[in-house]
């Protein structure tokens, strides 16, 4: 008798990331190996009372790619941890976790140290936990994940890893959608999450290292519940998850289920749907303004203006962001509305100054070129 259908969504979810893995290694030079595990043998033990766990296999050499799962303890992070100790193996692929402290919560770190105890009954190892300080800038909710990834990304290098595992759903990613449709942000912040992104980079660069995965992101947020519950796996509810004080809260418990009343069901579906086709058209216009960049630029490299007003506006204002990226303007502090500034000096010139944009960088016109430069 095979497993239940809810952990057999998730197995191959999971299985399927894994191969795109082993897939990508064959196309790049490996990552440099991690320090030596000194008295830390592999581990064989079963997990105790888990239907369906991992059998015990024979240990993996520490040369044997390293895949990391980021577990907050939640069900969806749960669900990936067991899914990864049970498909890993297989694949002569080893498995480890890392859970990040936040210590925005009292006993954060108990609670940490209870997830490390769950991922390694899993037989996952390296498991780790790693405690973080959360910032202010751009908020709690975004101060927070920026000190998360900062945490994974460090653990990833240090520990030689070739992909960290993330949870994030379907529902997850729906919300997203809606978050960026609110912000107004183009079509890129449409497209959501990406199934694969790379760890520290300019996204879309060629050739960089695809670190992140997030296999569950056509798997519903109740499939993982349910995969975690047949397997009698512990989970944690984060309070933080259903307090109305932060914005992805009130969406996902006010939001969505009054869009669904008003709608019907399926809108989950349909904004992840979205989110896929936004990324497909997203992609392509980058790819677009790569090329058409060159055809813009006079023999010393500086953008000319008669050429960039001709572009189709989608395609010239991914040409202008590129460059202020480029000058040293943080792309996370680069909104819409300074491009729009930006692209004004090509299709409104009225002699007006330069436009100072984050980062000290500063764009203007001059002689029929775009000049952008840090101040």
């Amino acid at each position: 008798m095979g497993p239940h259908p809810a952990v057999a969504a998730i197995r191959l979810a999971v299985r399927r990331a894994l191969h795109d893995v082993l897939t990508d290694l064959t196309d790049r030079p490996a990552p440099p190996p991690a320090a030596p595990r000194v008295g830390r043998p592999s581990r064989t033990v079963a997990i105790h009372g888990v239907p369906g766990g991992p059998a015990p296999h024979d240990p993996l050499p520490d040369t044997a790619p390293l895949v990391l799962v980021a577990c907050s303890g939640g069900a969806d992070s749960m669900a990936l941890a067991s899914a990864l100790a049970f498909e890993a193996p297989k694949l002569g692929i080893r498995a480890g976790g890392i859970t990040v402290d936040h210590g925005l919560q009292d006993g954060s770190d108990l609670r940490a140290a209870e997830v490390v105890a769950r991922m390694t009954a899993l037989c996952l190892d390296p498991v780790e936990s790693v405690a973080v300080r959360v910032g202010r800038d751009g908020g709690p909710e975004a101060a927070a994940r920026d000190a998360r990834y900062a945490a994974l990304d460090e653990a990833a290098h240090r520990l030689g890893a070739v992909a960290v595992l993330l949870g994030h759903t379907r529902d997850d990613q729906a919300e997203t959608v809606l978050l960026g449709l609110a912000r107004g942000s183009g079509i890129r912040s449409l497209s959501g999450m990406a199934e694969v992104s790379g760890g520290p980079g300019t996204p879309g660069a060629r050739g960089r290292r695809h670190r992140y995965r997030r296999p569950f992101l056509q798997v519903d947020r109740q499939t993982a519940r349910k995969a975690c519950m047949v397997q009698s796996l512990a989970v944690w509810d984060d309070p933080h998850n259903t307090d109305p004080a932060y914005t992805r809260s009130r969406l996902r418990h006010e939001g969505l289920p009054a869009l669904e009343k008003a709608l019907g069901k399926g809108v989950v579906e349909a904004l992840a749907r979205t989110a896929q086709l936004s990324r497909d058209d997203a992609d392509a216009l980058d790819a677009w303004a790569a090329e058409a960049e060159h055809g813009v630029r006079d023999e010393d490299g500086r953008l000319e203006c008669a050429k960039l007003y001709v572009l189709p506006p989608a395609v010239r204002r991914r040409v202008l962001r590129r460059a202020v990226v480029a000058a040293g303007s943080p792309a996370g502090s680069l909104f819409a509305r300074h491009i729009e500034e930006v692209d004004r000096l090509i299709t409104g010139w009225r002699g007006q100054g330069a436009i100072n944009l984050p980062g000290r960088v500063e764009a203007q016109r001059q002689g029929g070129r775009l000049v952008i430069r840090q101040g």
